[in-house]
Order: structure tokens, then C-alpha cells, then sequence
């Protein structure tokens, strides 16, 4: 059965989720200005009603998880990692390898590492995040991601978390991917990534409340570093490069006392959830229609 509307009906539908005229705050400078407007008056910010889509965008983001979904997606792709060659999951390894997924499957889902990044497999620089080697590899990620992403989220936001996981986990994975690493997976780039960015909102920060969080994760960090050369097998490059990411994106960002989350960082968010997405539909095409 199929419904038919009055020529108007669309726009109608349209306004309810998107604001293109009246007064809205920009998303640069958060100070009110016009939606339709060209250029914000008080910054000069092209556009600032993202073409009425800023409303939705913040509300999409805002109603958001980030922490919960970022987890779910890495529990999700382990199951379907053992799924994919279940006999070489269940091979008798050693405790560290308990319940490992294949090389194969890993690569079909989007490992990275040298091999890719020189055959221009680039998604899998994002693809690599969630994707993990064993039980105790994803515990304890997970465990990490649980503890750190809502002291992210409380001090930048929703938004900015999930911006600064993403451009932690990709710079970790473009460094140790340059650097000749051959095949990595893991959320432990974006990891210390949050890390970063914790150090950065202690630092820019300052007083007692800034230091006792510079120091607190700050040590975090470097212990955690100093761990990944007791065991091997650790990629110690991507560490670094996502504090590195991490810290650099949350000065940039701004923390929510300096600037409130607006309109442009609820649409980076949009942005590398989309990319994201992007991401794992190659890799999905890659390693499984394309063969």
C-alpha cells in the first residue's frame, strides 16, 4: 500500500527537524545570530546554522553512549571474529592467547599494519580499533574505555569523546603503520588517547583540581606505557602516537569550562561516525565480496 501528500507535506516534515530560519546560537561562538544568516556576526563562522541541521545533529549525538557504544562495537566484532574460523579460536594456545581470532579473520575485518597501509587499505586505520586478539586483550580495553570515557565525556563531552577516541586510535595506528609495524588491531591507541587528553584538561587546567588530574592520569599514562615493554607482542608505537593524537586534539577541542559543546562539535562527531561506518562497510566489502 502506498500513501501519497500534499506538495507541501515534505517541508513541512523538513522543518520539524530542521531549524533554517529564526534566531539559533552559533556554533563557533555561541553567541545568537540567524540561522539563514551567511556568516555569523559576532565570529565571522560561516554558515552557522550547518544548513538547519545543527539542532538534529546535537540531539543524535546528545542521545548518544558514547562510552556503551564504543564498547558494544568492540565486544560485537570479537564474537563475530571467533565466529568467522571458530577452529583456530578454540586451538589450545597459551593463557595469553586464549580465545585469539585467526590472523585470517582479523584481516578480514580490517587489521592494519604495514601490509595495508601500502596497499591502500586506509579504513583500516580506523577498522583496527575494534578489533582485538584475545579474551584478555579485550577485557582489559574495555575496562580501560569504561573507566576513562565518562571522565572524558564529563569534562569535553559526548562529542568531543568520540572525535578524540577516533584521531587517538587513527594517529597511534598511522605512526606504528609508517614506522613498518606489519599487522596491530586494538583500542589501546585511543586508549591512551584518552589519557591525553586528560593530561591536556589538567595542564590548561591549572590549581589544585588541575593537578591532582595531571598527576593522576599522568601517571596512569606512563605506567601503562612503561607495561607495554614488560610484555611482548605490545605495540608501544601506537601508544604513543595516540597520546600524542589524543592530547593535541583535546587542546584544540577545549574542554566544556572553556567552551560549551556547539553545532561544529556535534558535526565532527557526525563526521567520524560516519567515516567510521564508512570504514567497516570497505572492510566488510574487502574482505568478504571482493574476493
Amino acid at each position: 500500500m502506498s500513501a501519497t501528500g500534499s506538495p507541501g507535506g515534505g517541508n513541512t516534515t523538513t522543518r520539524m527537524f530542521r531549524k533554517t530560519s529564526g534566531a539559533i546560537l552559533c556554533p563557533s561562538c555561541g553567541r545568537i545570530t540567524n540561522a539563514d544568516a551567511q556568516v555569523c556576526l559576532s565570529c565571522g563562522f560561516r554558515r552557522p546554522g550547518l544548513w538547519g541541521f545543527g539542532a538534529p545533529l546535537g540531539k543524535l549525538v546528545g542521545a548518544l553512549d558514547v562510552t556503551k557504544a564504543i564498547s558494544a562495537a568492540c565486544v560485537a566484532l570479537y564474537v563475530l571474529s571467533l565466529v568467522i574460523d571458530p577452529a583456530a579460536a578454540l586451538r589450545p594456545r597459551g593463557p595469553l592467547e586464549l580465545l585469539a581470532p585467526s590472523g585470517r579473520a582479523l584481516q578480514r575485518l580490517g587489521m592494519t599494519g604495514a601490509f595495508a597501509w601500502y596497499a591502500g587499505h586506509w579504513w583500516t586505520l580506523i577498522t583496527a580499533i575494534y578489533l582485538h586478539g584475545g579474551i584478555l586483550h579485550i577485557l582489559f580495553n574495555v575496562l580501560w574505555i569504561r573507566q576513562l570515557g565518562p571522565a572524558v565525556e564529563q569534562l569535553f563531552g559526548p562529542a568531543r569523546l568520540a572525535t578524540i577516541f577516533t584521531v587517538a586510535g587513527v594517529a597511534g595506528f598511522a605512526l606504528s603503520d609508517y614506522a613498518g609495524v606489519p599487522f596491530t588491531i586494538g583500542a589501546s591507541g585511543s586508549i591512551f588517547g584518552l589519557l591525553g587528553a586528560m593530561v591536556a584538561y589538567g595542564r590548561q587546567r591549572g590549581g589544585v583540581f588541575g593537578s591532582l588530574v595531571l598527576r593522576q592520569y599522568g601517571q596512569w599514562a606512563l605506567v601503562l606505557f612503561i607495561f607495554g615493554f614488560l610484555m611482548s607482542g605490545v605495540n608501544n608505537l601506537a601508544h604513543a602516537g595516540g597520546f600524542a593524537g589524543g592530547l593535541l586534539c583535546a587542546l584544540l577541542l577545549g574542554s566544556r569550562e572553556r567552551r560549551r559543546e556547539v553545532g561544529l562539535d556535534h558535526l565532527l562527531a557526525f563526521a567520524v561516525i560516519a567515516l567510521t561506518v564508512l570504514a567497516f562497510a570497505l572492510a566488510f566489502y574487502q574482505g568478504f565480496l571482493a574476493r
